[in-house]
Order: structure tokens, then sequence, then C-alpha cells
């Protein structure tokens, strides 16, 4: 079995990009972040005629997540319980979505960014991950997988540039603690043994050519499923302007292989 994470960057408009990525690498389920858009506004036709079911949810400009599988869809999930919300009014973003695959339950998480540590949208942040923690407790005895966009660098070797970063998001102590925390509860982190390097490359400056990048995208399983673990790789070649048709995403995929 194998599955991925990509955060795609509007999936309307990388929609080549992703069908060319599960023909080439033979994904049985792909899990999306950032599709930025509502179902009925995706051009899902081409990934239907490969044989993949498609849950989405999403709203018309902003988040979204979508996992795309060929094993099937059962008991579809959007948010986990007590998710937080934000806003004025508040409301529940589009930022998780699970389902069973092939057995596997497998969640796609947009992580919130966190904006700035002196934001209401930082603790907005490790409020949804303590929410998302206290879930995924109840989680641990099957076979899970949390993946996506974390938005977190739980190492210094997570971050270019360690100094440049040190009064930001992604970096700080509370965020690494959140992470620290699944960990704690018993899911491991199954890609870093697998797949060194980064996974995000911001388009200012040139940051992809110059490897110059964040690692924030994991695939994080629960003993189950991570003793199925058999390989990952991070594919670069997505995020490189030079491949591919259209530009690239600002994120690469994250493939992960099971028994």
């Amino acid at each position: 079995m194998r599955i991925a994470t990509w955060n795609v960057n509007s999936l309307r408009s990388r929609i080549d990009r992703v069908e060319a990525f599960l023909d080439r690498h033979d994904v049985d389920v792909l899990a999306l972040q950032e599709t930025k858009a509502r179902e009925d506004q995706l051009p899902l036709m081409g990934l239907q005629a490969r044989g993949y079911d498609v849950a989405v949810a999403g709203t018309n400009q902003w988040n979204g997540v979508a996992l795309i599988s060929r094993l099937g869809l059962e008991d579809v999930e959007v948010g986990f319980d007590a998710m937080p919300g934000y806003g004025d009014p508040v409301a529940a973003e589009a930022r998780a979505i699970g389902a069973t695959c092939g057995g596997v339950r497998i969640w796609s998480l947009y992580v919130p960014n966190g904006r700035k540590p002196d934001d209401p949208h930082y603790l907005y942040k490790l409020d949804w991950l303590a929410s998302l923690r206290e879930t995924a407790r109840g989680w641990l005895a099957g076979e899970t997988a949390l993946v996506g966009d974390w938005n977190i660098c739980p190492t210094d070797a997570d971050v270019f540039d360690p100094a440049q970063f040190r009064n930001s998001t992604h970096v700080t102590p509370p965020e690494r603690a959140a992470f620290q925390g699944f960990l704690d509860d018993g899911y491991a982190e199954v890609t870093r043994p697998h797949a060194p390097g980064f996974t995000y490359w911001d388009y200012y400056r040139q940051r992809f050519e110059r490897d110059r990048g964040l690692k924030i995208d994991f695939v994080l399983g629960s003993p189950a499923l991570a003793s199925r673990v058999t390989g990952a790789f991070i594919d670069r070649d997505e995020r490189d302007p030079a491949q591919g048709s259209g530009s690239p995403s600002d994120h690469a995929p994250v493939v992960v292989d099971l028994t």
C-alpha cells in the first residue's frame, strides 16, 4: 500500500500535476491540503476515470483538505471531535478529513499556520493541536495515519536557518512541544528515517534552487501502522519549477510505503 500527502496549494490550479503524480508513483491514497475550493468547483473527472474516489472538505477560497483513494473511502468524517473554530463569528475551518482506506484510517490535516507568536491565530493553532491530540489518543489502537501539513519544524534540522526563524512561528517551544506530544502518546513520525530533507520552499528569492526550505509535512503513524512502513521519500521534482507543466506548489509530496 502506498500513501502520500501533499499541500497542493490549489487543486484547481494543479489538477494536471496531481493526476500525473498519481500515475507516476502508482499511489493508492493521496491526502491533500490547501485545496482551496468547494467540491463542486473541482475538476474530478480525471481522477474518477483513473478509479479513484474523492472526499473533499472545502470552502470557496481558503484552506481545504481532501482524500483521493482507489482503496475505498469508508466512514468519511469532516473535522474531529471538539475541533476549534476561528474567525468572527467563530466557525470550524476545512482543516481535517478522515476516512478508512483499505483498512487504514487516514486523516488529511492542515494545521493552522499561527502567523506570529503574538497573533490570536497562534493560540488557535495550539488549541487546535491540543484538541487533535486529545481525540487522536483514541485512535492509537487501530491502524491510523495522521498526515499532512503540520506547519511545525520539530527540530532545528528541519529549518534552513534556525537563527532567522528564532522569533517566528513553526519553531517555538510550545509548537514543538505540541508535536512531541503525539510522539509521547505513541505515534511515530515514519518519514524521517527514510526521507531526509525539506518539504517546503517559499517562492521567495529562489528558495528551492538554494535549498533554503523547511520540513513541515509529516506522516504520524499509530504503532500498528508504523510497524508496516517499509520506506518513504520526498518527491522534490514536484517542487522544481523546471519540472512538469505550470507552476509547482510550494510544497513537495511525501510518499510512504506499507507492507
